[in-house]
Parts: structure tokens; C-alpha cells; sequence
């Protein structure tokens, strides 16, 4: 196995490159990305090569299957991945000096993993500290998205007390607890900035760049229709076609004729279009802390 196809590493495209213009980069040379299939680049590829190597992943983007996305079962752990790093990084520099120096202009994107196992915040923090142990000096740690708008949540809990839900559609229980989540992480992420003061840490605040989203739909060009808003590009079954045995990808799945005006790709992803205007929020708004670009 070679590691540069199962350690994650991105070179600022996709949910960042499509926000960020020539005219006005961000400082960094590389970005190593460990995550889950919000940020796959090409694991999912590899290991279940059904769903993201056929059509009709990477239509609106590469315009062709990219083979870009994780699903629960191929996803590897925060551990293996700082593996594959330590790995890769022999390869890179040799002394404390040289590390020092590669690093000074690389970025350390550090999940989100919480909607895959939400339960291991302590662990998720320790892997902070093991890449600043590596040298790493720029690091964003995301919180975790509203899993109550997630399409796919949405299927499987199909509740229909009306309680249950916010006046936008969302499981309220299951976002109330994210929140509890995402309060709990930015503590965490303080005590790793007071001990250590010369590493830069960026919290990214996706629960809130996401909500505005999803409650300014119409905004950016969405149906502002509950069941429409949440409503799938990609698979089959109702109301939101999607159904826990039709995977996107699958030759059973339907394809919506325009990914752009949907917010919702295949149950738990976003499509571009959804994705650019939380990255923009991320970069150029008020989703992040500190701001990206003075961080």
C-alpha cells in the first residue's frame, strides 16, 4: 500500500479551493488533512470501489468519477492516519530543524470525526497533541455539523411526533446534543492553546456556517420547502430519496438534473454547491476563530 493514497493530504482544493482566489491566498504550501469523508481524497477510492468511482460522483467538479468519498465502513481511525503521517514525514524532512521549517508553512487540518464517533473528544484533542509533538504549528480543528439536517438522520430516526423537529425540519434533540459536543471540544481546544502558545489553532464553527445555511436556504439560490430543502440528489426512496438499502452510485439510485439546487448530495454529504457558501462563511465570515487568515 502505498501512502500516498491512504494518508489524506490535499493541495487547498475542493471545500476550500473553490472559495479561495488567486488574488488572495492563503500563506500555506500544504494543507494534510485527517478526517472523514468530509475531506476523503481517494481512501474511499481504494476500499469500496462501488459508490464514489461511478457516475454520478464528481459530476459538477471534475466531470467525471473522482472516487472521492468515505463511507462509515472504509473510514480509518485518527490513529492510522497519524501513522501513515509519521510514515510520510521521513520523506519530508529529516532534523527537528528541517521539520521546523517544512511545517512553518503547512496546515494541519484535524477532523471532524465526531459524526462517526462522537464519543471520543478526549482522543480526537490527544491527536492534536501528538502532530504539534511532530512539529505541526498550524492546526484547524473543526467542530462538528448539525446532524439533526442530516438527510440521512432524518431517514433513519422518521419520527413523526412534530416535537421532535425544530421549525426548520431538524431532529432538535440531535442538535441539541452537537452543540453540547462542539462546547465541549472549544474547551478542550483552549486548554491546547494555554499550553501551547506558540501553535496556532483555528476552531472552525461548521454547526453555525451550516444553520445559517439551512435557515437562509432561499438565500443562496435553495428551496426554502422543509422536505425539499432536505430532500437528496442522489439515491432513492421518500420523502427525501434516500432509503438505508439504495446507495448513490448504486444502479437503482436516482440523480436529481441539477446537484446545484439542492442542498443535500446523498444523505450525510453536501453537494458543491452547498459546500462553497459554508467554506466561504469558514474563510471569509464569521465561522472561524481566529480567523483563518490571521490565525
Amino acid at each position: 500500500m502505498k501512502i500516498f493514497i491512504l494518508f489524506s493530504i490535499t493541495f487547498a482544493y475542493g471545500f476550500l479551493g473553490s472559495v479561495v482566489s488567486n488574488a488572495n491566498p492563503l500563506p500555506y504550501e500544504v494543507i494534510f488533512d485527517f478526517g472523514d469523508s468530509i475531506w476523503d481524497t481517494g481512501n474511499a477510492a481504494k476500499y469500496h470501489q462501488q459508490m464514489p468511482n461511478n457516475s454520478p460522483y464528481g459530476s459538477t467538479y471534475f466531470k467525471h468519477p473522482c472516487g472521492r468519498i468515505h463511507v462509515p465502513e472504509v473510514a480509518y481511525s485518527l490513529s492510522t492516519q497519524l501513522d501513515w503521517f509519521k510514515k510520510l514525514k521521513r520523506s519530508l524532512c529529516k532534523s527537528v530543524e528541517e521539520c521546523d521549517r517544512y511545517f512553518k508553512n503547512s496546515l494541519f487540518l484535524v477532523g471532524e470525526m465526531g459524526e462517526n464517533d462522537i464519543s471520543k473528544i478526549n482522543f480526537f484533542v490527544s491527536i492534536c497533541y501528538k502532530l504539534i509533538e511532530e512539529r505541526a504549528i498550524k492546526l484547524v480543528v473543526p467542530g462538528n455539523f448539525p446532524i439533526g439536517c442530516n438527510s440521512a438522520a432524518l431517514v433513519i430516526v422518521n419520527s413523526d411526533k412534530k416535537d421532535d423537529y425544530d421549525q426548520f425540519g431538524c431532529l432538535t434533540a440531535y442538535n441539541a446534543f452537537i452543540k453540547y459536543y462542539n462546547k465541549q471540544l472549544k474547551k478542550a481546544i483552549e486548554t491546547l492553546r494555554h499550553e501551547n502558545p506558540n501553535v496556532k489553532i483555528t476552531y472552525f464553527d461548521y454547526y453555525g456556517a451550516t444553520t445559517h445555511l439551512f435557515q437562509a436556504s432561499q438565500q443562496y439560490g435553495f428551496s426554502s420547502n422543509k422536505i425539499e430543502t432536505f430532500r437528496a440528489c442522489c439515491g432513492k426512496g421518500e420523502p427525501y430519496n434516500l432509503s438505508l438499502q439504495i446507495a448513490c452510485g448504486s444502479l437503482a439510485a436516482m440523480v436529481c438534473p441539477n446537484p446545484s439546487k439542492h442542498l443535500n448530495w446523498d444523505g450525510p454529504h453536501f453537494p458543491e454547491a452547498t459546500y462553497r457558501p459554508i467554506a466561504k462563511g469558514l474563510l471569509e465570515g464569521p465561522f472561524a476563530n481566529p480567523p483563518l487568515k490571521i490565525a
